[in-house]
Parts: structure tokens; C-alpha cells; sequence
């Protein structure tokens, strides 16, 4: 009975996306003709400037915010990116409980994004969540180093997807807030291509690491990471936009 409400909660879920991906699809095509009149009546730039990240950059607390949204969040990009083979390997699951898997992780992070995060920014300062991300998520790592049975992992999850969430939501508030608002959108696509980053280097990364040491290779690099990411925040905090 679980197992079939969870999978009408999928395809519900799934129905209500492509529903209000034909809205925005639609709403866009009516809007083309003046964003494209709009378009050029701006100033023409290149698509990918050098000199406009570099100029984004030099804004105070930018280059040392990315440096964190990188560094803390490598770890669990590789971590990510070998799940499927961790699953199959470690765990011998087959397709479908590994769908389920898959979606358990889709439900949990909606629900923190949707329930959670907003009371925690309206209570907490953005410095204080992320420290509590980064502490939580070498938590994970340590947790994930060690487990043994899928039950340790899913343990596991809940955190992890909260650190994902919360970290994420935290580091592109700060770096929309140090910029500008004509560079917002700029800055955003920059976070972006970070997440982008992350999965073109993390599957190589973990590929190295599971092949030496395990899970628990993988795990513990994530703990050792977030551990000298949160002391260096605790000895100098990110500059507040």
C-alpha cells in the first residue's frame, strides 16, 4: 500500500510539473517578440565574458563565498554522483527498489524546501544556517563512511538532503545579495554553472576514490572537507552582504 501511494504521489507530482511547464511554455512564446525586441536594444555583450565574471568577482565576499559553495559542496557532488553504482555494488539493489530510493530523496528535499527552510531563514541569521549546514553535513559524511545496511543510509538522507537545501538556498542568497540587483541574474546563472561544475568533476573524483577506499573513502573526505570548511568560518566568517 505504501509502495503504491508513493508511486501516485510520483506521477502527481510529475503531472503538476509538466502542467506548469506547458503554462511558462506557453506564457513565453506570447512574450518572445517584445524580450526579443528587448534583446537588442540592449547593450550587446557576449554570451560568456571572461571580464564579466572576473568583474562579478571582485565584488567584497564573492570570490570567498564561491570558494566555500565549492569546496563544501564537492564532497557530496561526488557523493551523488556514485550513488548508482553504490547502490548496486553495496547495497545489490534492483531497478525498482533503487527507484524508490530515488524518489524518497525527491520527496524529502521537497518537503525541506517547501516546510522548512522558510521558518528557519525568518528565525535564523544566513551565517548561522550555513555553519549548520556545513556541520551537518560532516555529520553525514561520517555517517556514511561507516554505514553498513541500506537502513544506515537512509538515515542518512534526510540530513543530507537537508544540507543540500538549506547550504544552496544560503550561499546564493549571499552572493545575489553582494552584487548589484542589475547583476542578480548574472549571479545566479554563476551559481549555476558551479552545480555544473560539481557533476562534471564528481564522477571522476569518485570513480578515484570508490575504487580505492570504498564508501567510506567517500564518506570520510566529506567529513575531513566540511570539518576545515566549518573551522576556517568559525576563525573568519563570510563577509554579510
Amino acid at each position: 500500500i505504501f509502495l503504491s501511494l508513493l508511486l501516485l504521489f510520483i506521477y502527481l507530482y510529475a503531472f503538476i510539473f509538466v502542467l506548469v511547464l506547458i503554462v511558462l511554455i506557453v506564457l513565453m512564446r506570447q512574450d518572445n517578440h517584445s524580450c526579443f525586441l528587448l534583446c537588442f536594444s540592449a547593450e550587446k555583450r557576449s554570451l560568456f565574458s571572461l571580464g564579466e565574471i572576473t568583474r562579478l568577482l571582485k565584488y567584497p565576499g564573492v570570490t570567498p563565498t564561491f570558494i566555500v559553495k565549492i569546496a563544501a559542496g564537492l564532497p557530496s557532488g561526488i557523493f551523488q554522483s556514485m550513488f548508482l553504482i553504490i547502490a548496486l555494488d553495496m547495497f545489490k539493489l534492483d531497478p525498482e527498489q533503487n527507484g524508490y530510493l530515488m524518489a524518497f530523496f525527491g520527496i524529502s528535499q521537497m518537503f525541506i524546501q517547501g516546510v522548512v527552510i522558510g521558518p528557519l531563514t525568518a528565525r535564523f541569521k544566513e551565517p548561522t544556517l550555513l555553519l549548520l549546514s556545513i556541520a551537518i553535513s560532516a555529520a553525514v559524511g561520517l555517517g556514511q563512511a561507516y554505514m553498513q545496511t541500506m537502513v544506515h543510509f537512509c538515515l542518512t538522507v534526510v540530513p543530507m538532503m537537508f544540507f543540500l537545501s538549506v547550504f544552496n538556498v544560503i550561499t546564493d542568497s549571499i552572493l545575489t545579495k553582494s552584487v548589484p540587483s542589475s547583476d542578480s541574474g548574472t549571479m545566479l546563472g554563476l551559481c549555476a554553472a558551479v552545480q555544473s561544475l560539481l557533476r562534471t568533476v564528481g564522477p571522476t573524483l569518485g570513480g578515484v576514490l570508490y575504487v580505492n577506499g570504498g564508501v567510506m573513502s567517500i564518506g570520510l573526505t566529506q567529513c575531513a572537507v566540511n570539518v576545515a570548511v566549518f573551522g576556517l568560518l568559525l576563525l573568519k566568517p563570510l563577509r554579510r552582504p
